[in-house]
């Protein structure tokens, strides 16, 4: 049977050590944590674990580690991505190779593509993997590529794509992608939301589950708010997701005058979770810059005050 990918898939975030090599004692006791608070799934080498920053070596024992340490206790799907289709075809191979449950790719990138070239490149890797679910990863702000939904509903139909994470950043364009879906009565076809600040308005519209950075730090909150939007408990859902917003100032708290927004929202992350003592270290990949210890201080406040544990 085909796995479905659906509810809290957290995106994992991979831990350094001071050589820039996995810190995989790290990331074991993230996948048992993460899958005790009630996760439906893990999404390794997604943008939250820095995959673009991975040699091939790192990405092979990011994916190892969790599919391992997961142990078949919730499935495993794996980020391919990267700039062209032959450049996919190596992590395919190694992806299938550790086992994982399923796929996710976004559009090439770097080089200018058309639509027909997107989908080409989305069934070549289908056919490198037949029997894994491939979820196509809509993330314009990072391939400057939309994917849209005529385009994601003709490749499910033809049974290409088993599913979508769109972390477009238009909750509109989600809804959009969910009508297309019931209207194609493409039943299976999974849309998952990465915009982790209106998960409650996501659920709303449609989707299937969520795809939360912030779920790396606060696994329990993402699985209560999925659990009360499919109860249609939708005032209790708003005041979670309040709360969570809340939290998700940890991602804002690095200075925009030295630092861009991976620096600052994985630093967030990882600081927290040094923090709480689960990864050893808040290390992120060059040219990331690192949180100073006023920025640290402020982080270790705000977990301190969710009430945040290990």
């Amino acid at each position: 049977m085909t796995v479905q990918f659906r509810g809290v898939i957290p995106p994992v975030v991979t831990p350094f050590r001071d050589d820039l090599t996995v810190d995989t004692d790290s990331l074991r006791r993230q996948v048992d944590r993460l899958i005790d608070a009630g996760v439906d799934g893990l999404f390794a080498l997604g943008s939250s674990a820095e995959a673009a920053f991975l040699t091939r070596d790192n990405r092979r024992a990011v994916v190892s580690t969790i599919v391992d340490q997961a142990a078949g206790r919730v499935p495993v799907t794996a980020g391919v991505i990267d700039m062209t289709t032959p450049l996919v075809a190596e992590h395919v191979a190694d992806a299938v190779e550790s086992g994982v449950q399923g796929l996710v790719a976004t559009a090439p990138f770097y080089v200018r593509t058309h639509r027909t070239e997107n989908a080409e490149h989305f069934r070549r890797i289908h056919d490198m993997a037949p029997d894994l679910p491939l979820l196509a990863y809509n993330i314009p702000v990072c391939v400057h590529v939309a994917l849209d939904a005529p385009l994601l509903i003709e490749l499910a139909t033809e049974g290409v794509l088993a599913g979508v994470k769109d972390s477009g950043g238009v909750d509109a364009a989600t809804r959009l992608i969910v009508d297309a879906r019931d209207a194609a009565g493409l039943t299976d076809f999974q849309v998952l939301t990465g915009s982790e600040t209106t998960v409650d308005l996501a659920y709303l519209a449609g989707v299937d589950g969520v795809v939360p950075g912030l779920g790396n730090v606060d696994p329990w909150s993402y699985v209560e708010l999925a659990r009360l939007c499919t109860q249609g408990r939708w005032a209790e859902a708003a005041a979670l997701q309040t709360r969570i917003t809340q939290l998700f100032g940890i991602a804002t708290v690095g200075d925009p005058a030295r630092m861009g927004g991976s620096s600052a929202g994985l630093g967030g992350f990882k600081a927290a979770l040094a923090h709480l003592g689960v990864f050893t270290s808040g290390r992120m990949a060059p040219p990331h810059q690192p949180l100073d210890d006023t920025e640290l201080a402020t982080i270790a406040r705000i977990i301190d005050d969710a009430g945040l544990t290990a």
